[in-house]
């Protein structure tokens, strides 16, 4: 199955300069967990809600003040929407991530692609192969934000 029929369409970027608390309000307004950011046209990282908790609120920072660029993970891991799931999947695997984006043929940020995604779209037995292997990382031990 090709990505672009599990993904999550019409995602959403935002520049580099945003306001924490503006991202906050497109997750909620969108009911998503992670939001790409881009800076010159290109996508350069990625503010998740565990960023956000770690990264601002644990740390006792004003999320008013601070901005994308501030607490995203730099970089960003994306597939193509021509791309098959089983392709998305082993690359999920490979860097333990929860999420993807995805760029069509002109590098366009066209969707999100989740776990959740992938649930719906494969076998319970692949999906639960996806979650684990995306998860173990978890496993046993405290997970540490990055600034």
């Amino acid at each position: 199955m090709e990505i672009a029929k599990a993904m999550h369409p019409k995602a959403t970027w935002a520049s580099a300069d945003t306001a924490i608390t503006e991202i906050a309000k497109m997750m909620e307004k969108d009911d998503i967990g992670a939001v790409p950011i881009g800076k010159d046209d290109k996508l350069i990282g990625m503010v998740t809600d565990r960023d956000i908790a770690l990264r601002v609120v644990a740390k006792g920072r004003d999320p008013a003040k601070a901005t994308a660029a501030e607490i995203m993970t730099k970089g960003i891991v994306w597939c193509r929407s021509s791309s098959s799931v089983e392709d998305a999947i082993h690359l999920m695997e490979q860097k333990q991530i929860r999420r993807l984006a995805v760029i069509d043929d002109k590098k366009r940020l066209v969707g999100m692609l989740s776990l959740g995604d992938i649930a719906h779209a494969v076998s319970r037995s692949l999906s639960g192969e996806v979650l684990h292997a995306v998860a173990a990382h978890h496993d046993g031990k405290a997970a540490e934000a990055q600034p």
